[in-house]
């Protein structure tokens, strides 16, 4: 595991990504907060880019808890079957389209315990959703950003949620608002599971990775 990375160097490593990208933005296409909640429950073991060829449609008659009610779960899964798990994954968009329904008035909550409580919807989830459709500065672990906590130093950590706290402890606040954008996005085109880009990397120099690729 690599040596966790120094206050200023952390400060220093965001800067360097806000730098390269100011405004990053989730790739998850949606067009209001309860279609991102549905766009992100169905990214599990999905790509992003996967995702939102089958949602386009779907959205631009789909865009409320009601609407999907009655759609129905059949016609939802079959309008996301190029989508792996799509089978259970409109079961799940199903029952918390129902459940925001009878116990939230039809509208995505602003808190995690509550967003949790739906079918379908774990921590990263919740986290994704508080982000982007709230602003609130959660920090989403995936794949990626669990890579690159890991990898860099920045938050060392054996589970999703030990490397989620070790962020959330590490990054200054001036930052917390996009960091979990700009470390998946980091992760997902720079710091790749294999072939890792180092040479185009703007925080190689601060990486504590020991098999840099060159």
């Amino acid at each position: 595991m690599a040596t966790a990375l120094s206050e200023s160097e952390i400060r220093e490593m965001f800067s360097r990504l806000r730098a390269a990208n100011p405004e990053p933005q989730g790739e998850l296409e949606h067009v209001n907060p309860y279609t991102l909640l549905v766009a992100v429950v169905l990214s599990a073991q999905a790509t992003d880019k996967g995702v939102n060829k089958a949602t386009r449609p779907l959205f631009a008659r789909v865009d409320t808890p009601e609407q999907m009610v009655a759609l129905g779960e059949p016609a939802l899964a079959e309008a996301i079957r190029t989508i792996g798990l799509y089978k259970t994954k409109a079961k799940n968009v199903i029952a918390l389209s129902g459940k925001l329904i009878a116990a939230f008035g039809g509208q995505v909550p602003r808190d995690r315990e509550a967003l949790e409580s739906l079918p379908g919807v774990g921590r990263k989830t919740a986290n994704v959703v508080l982000n982007i459709a709230f602003g609130v500065p959660t920090i989403a672990v995936d794949t990626h950003v669990f890579r690159v906590g890991n990898r860099t130093g920045l938050a060392p950590g054996k589970t999703p949620l030990e490397v989620e706290k070790g962020l959330e402890a590490a990054i200054p606040a001036e930052f917390k608002r996009h960091a979990h954008h700009w470390l998946i996005l980091h992760g997902r085109y720079t710091c790749k599971a294999q072939r890792p880009q180092c040479p185009a990397c703007p925080i190689a120099t601060l990486c504590r990775f020991d098999s840099k690729t060159v």
